[in-house]
């Protein structure tokens, strides 16, 4: 992508958190010609990735923060961006006012508001803007970007969003949270369904590959049964994927909301704790269709032939899209 006329009013990006997410979304800023700065918060292999792409890397939060003036966060959740902004070194420490964070964090909307709150009285503006589309479209600039705030940041910012995916601007401070927990309260729940229905139908003798055609053209067809699980699941056996642990800390933060405006959430509080069982046996750090080996034990069936039901087998190319 080439610098265009708008971005010549943002060059300096700052990015605190290089992980799965954070080191490709900062790939796509260097190629989009932005000067990136980061430091380590964790790994240090990736960062050493972005600076043998470009990037520049300084001691800490605020040392990015002093040569930034856009900081972008992406770390698991509130207690973490509340480090990384207002610990000692942090953002709110090197960043000049009329900066601004963007905070692409997934974390609760009534903690994302608190912290814009906070960073107001510094004269720093902060988006939240969290993402969707995973590991590959953030390496392929295709994320979907949900942001919450104020229409004249969020125009100051867009040629950022744009080397890294469709961004919409849908409301204002912790708007963009509340979109990105309706999706996950939707993809955690659709999973299960979609689970449920694949065992079900293999316990009956179905054909998987058969009835997975046949749905994709019925009203149950969806994105997870389509796109994710062939992958996920089918290919890959949980291996690759979305986390657990980190759908669970998306779920908690949207009960913890729904909680405090006496919302109930009775599917999504099931699907907590079904997906809180399967990381108790040590798949926490796997895609979160590893739920399926629940119900494959429960059912004794493995929906993927060939495949044991502790999910430990290679399963190739069965059932491959």
């Amino acid at each position: 992508m080439e610098v265009n006329a708008a971005m010549t009013k943002l060059r300096n990006v700052g990015l605190v958190g290089v992980g799965a997410m954070g080191e490709p979304m900062g790939g796509r800023l260097l190629s989009a010609g932005f000067r990136l700065h980061t430091c380590v918060h964790h790994r240090r292999e990736r960062v050493m990735r972005l600076v043998a792409q470009g990037a520049v890397e300084v001691e800490d939060a605020a040392a990015v923060a002093a040569r930034s003036e856009v900081v972008v966060t992406v770390v698991p959740d509130a207690p973490q961006v509340e480090d990384v902004l207002f610990g000692e070194r942090g953002v709110a420490a090197g960043l000049t006012a009329d900066g601004v964070v963007i905070d692409m964090s997934t974390i609760s909307p009534v903690a994302s508001r608190a912290i814009a709150e906070r960073l107001k009285p510094l004269g720093i503006r902060m988006l939240d803007a969290p993402v969707s589309g995973g590991p590959s479209r953030a390496q392929s600039g295709d994320l979907t970007i949900m942001v919450g705030g104020e229409r004249e940041t969020f125009d100051r910012c867009l040629p950022l969003f744009e080397a890294m995916g469709t961004a919409t601007l849908v409301g204002p401070a912790g708007m963009g949270e509340t979109f990105k927990l309706a999706n996950q309260i939707i993809i955690a729940n659709v999973m299960l369904a979609n689970v449920e229905a694949l065992v079900f139908a293999k316990k009956s003798g179905a054909d998987i590959q058969q009835l997975r055609d046949v749905l994709l053209t019925a009203t149950g067809a969806n994105y997870l049964l389509e796109k994710w699980i062939p992958t996920a699941w089918f290919d890959n056996a949980h291996k690759v994927g979305f986390a657990i642990d980190l759908l669970r800390k998306d779920l908690a933060a949207a009960i913890d909301a729904a909680r405090q405006m006496g919302i109930p959430m009775m599917s999504s509080a099931l699907a907590y704790q079904l997906y809180t069982a399967a990381s108790g046996e040590r798949h926490g750090t796997e895609d979160y269709s590893v739920v399926a080996q629940l119900y494959e034990r429960a059912a004794g069936v493995c929906v993927v032939d060939g495949a044991s039901s502790a999910g430990t087998a290679d399963i190739g190319a069965h059932a491959k899209a």
